[in-house]
């Protein structure tokens, strides 16, 4: 009888596999490092095919590590927004792959706004026009790589966001799901189709465009003689959503008003708000969390866009921490940042300012600023971008969040975590087992095959590791938080256009 779940998680910087027993803990997990391309100043791609390569390693080790015939089903999670297009009939791609932070079309998007469409836009599609999103990001390729359009418009050429991809190198099938297809610029949330006239407005032929599907449904089998995924074949793949509706659902945020923050490369907070899309008025996005057994639920979401990022910069950019799990003993050698502020507009700030022209900023340094003043400085902008999105989404959810889930590689930061609670002045949760992302496409699985009965069964296996309760006085939180607002105003629209 099978054993496992077997989840892809493909994210900016790896690729990894994690198998789950039915009590949801992990039976066996494989990371693969996935390489950056940074061809110009703003602009980052990867290669589709180290995408795929080191993807199917990390599931071919997996595997291994488990009896023949024990997975039951495979769910896929990805990073969301990155934009591959390849060629239909070889499977090549006919570029690298756009990742989501990447700028390069930060002037088209100028453009849609100057021809007045952000109205029709966001009402459609729950999105604000920014370069973040894919549909601009296909737009480049189709304008700027010879002969793709052409070929697109003939139905030779597909795109899909990293799960589609997967899927078909997997199964053959081109399909995307409901929450990742909400995330294209190009979809209409409420009627859960292809819009058609937006597709037009930005110039992508529909033709290439993936079938929309459920988030726990079967697309399709392993195909045979995948190297390595051999034992697979026959396998259904049956379940995927984007990396946080992935992980909103992993931490079992079921029922309307719970959220999460996945303090990852960037920090995405994510609120259910039930069946029915609720607009925002205080610049966050309005996407599908998910849609399961007929029933479609809504997520109100901000996105930072540097928030982990901001720790490897630390790492690697300045050499100030030669390790990531240092910045908390760093940090922890000094009562604050001694009035330093970073703020981390690497690629721009995405919720609630969305300025594409914003540029990271290191404010408030004397000469009594030492390596841990800015270590600490540096946890400190991951928490307020994370309450600005929080205090964003009390407003347009006109409710309040009594909690905080908590995921992600940043998470395992204690000092980080209570700073959160600090500034929000409520609990922050961090579960026992912290892949929620891709324990959330494996729940999507399993509830699709039968090896999970239901969403009650789910929420029974999160635990919670540790609660983080406000300590700090909320005078001297308010304090810092005003400070924060004024160093974002100094970075704010930096880049001369």
């Amino acid at each position: 009888m099978p054993q496992y779940i077997l989840a892809l998680d493909q994210g900016t910087t790896s690729s990894r596999a994690i198998a789950f027993d039915r009590s949801g803990n992990i039976a066996a997990l494989s990371q693969q490092p996935l390489p950056q391309h940074y061809p110009q100043a703003g602009w980052v791609e990867h290669d589709p095919l180290e995408i795929w390569d080191t993807q199917r390693r990390a599931a071919a080790e997996v595997i291994a590590r488990l009896p023949e015939g024990s997975v039951a089903g495979i769910g896929v999670t990805n990073q969301r927004e990155t934009t591959i297009l390849w060629d239909k009939a070889t499977g090549q791609p006919v570029y690298n792959a756009i990742v989501w932070q990447c700028r390069r079309t930060a002037e088209l998007c100028e453009e849609l706004k100057r021809r007045g469409l952000e109205e029709r836009i966001r009402s459609a599609t729950g999105l604000l026009i920014d370069a973040y999103f894919s549909g601009s990001k296909i737009r480049w390729i189709l304008d700027n790589v010879p002969g793709v359009r052409r070929r697109a418009e003939r139905g030779e050429v597909l795109f899909g966001t990293v799960e589609s991809w997967l899927i078909w190198k997997l199964t053959g099938r081109h399909v995307t799901d409901f929450a990742n297809a909400s995330r294209t610029m190009l979809f209409d949330i409420h009627r859960l189709c292809w819009d058609e006239e937006l597709c037009g407005i930005l110039g992508v032929p529909t033709a290439m465009l993936p079938a929309p599907v459920p988030n726990s449904t079967v697309y399709g089998t392993v195909q045979p003689g995948i190297p390595g995924l051999e034992s697979l074949a026959g396998t259904p793949v049956c379940g995927a959503a984007g990396d946080q509706q992935s992980a909103l659902f992993g931490q079992t945020c079921f029922a309307p008003g719970e959220a999460k923050n996945t303090y990852g490369t960037g920090c995405f907070t994510l609120m259910n708000v039930g069946g029915k899309p609720v607009r925002s008025r205080a610049g966050l996005l309005t996407s599908v969390a998910w849609q399961v057994g007929g029933q479609t639920t809504y997520a109100l979401e901000g996105s930072v866009f540097n928030g982990g990022s901001t720790i490897q910069w630390l790492r690697d950019g300045l050499g100030i921490i030669s390790s990531a799990p240092e910045i908390d003993a760093l940090a922890a050698t000094v009562p604050d940042s001694g009035g330093v502020v970073v703020v981390p507009a690497f690629t721009g700030l995405g919720a609630p300012y969305w300025d594409m022209y914003a540029r990271g900023a290191i404010l408030g340094i004397t000469r009594g600023t030492e390596r841990a003043h800015i270590a600490r400085a540096v946890l400190s902008c991951i928490a307020a971008q994370v309450t600005d999105l929080m205090l964003a989404m009390r407003q347009d959810a006109g409710c309040d969040i009594a909690l905080l889930r908590a995921d992600g590689g940043a998470s395992v930061s204690d000092v980080l975590l209570q700073m959160q609670a600090d500034l929000l002045r409520i609990p922050v949760d961090r579960p026992e087992m912290v892949e929620t992302t891709a324990f959330g496409a494996a729940a999507l699985a399993g509830l699709s095959c039968g090896f999970w009965q239901s969403m009650e069964e789910l929420s029974s296996l999160r635990r919670s590791q540790r609660v983080f309760l406000p300590e700090r006085p909320q005078a001297d939180c308010d304090a810092y938080y005003r400070l924060w607002k004024r160093a974002v105003s100094r970075a704010a629209d930096w880049i001369e256009h």
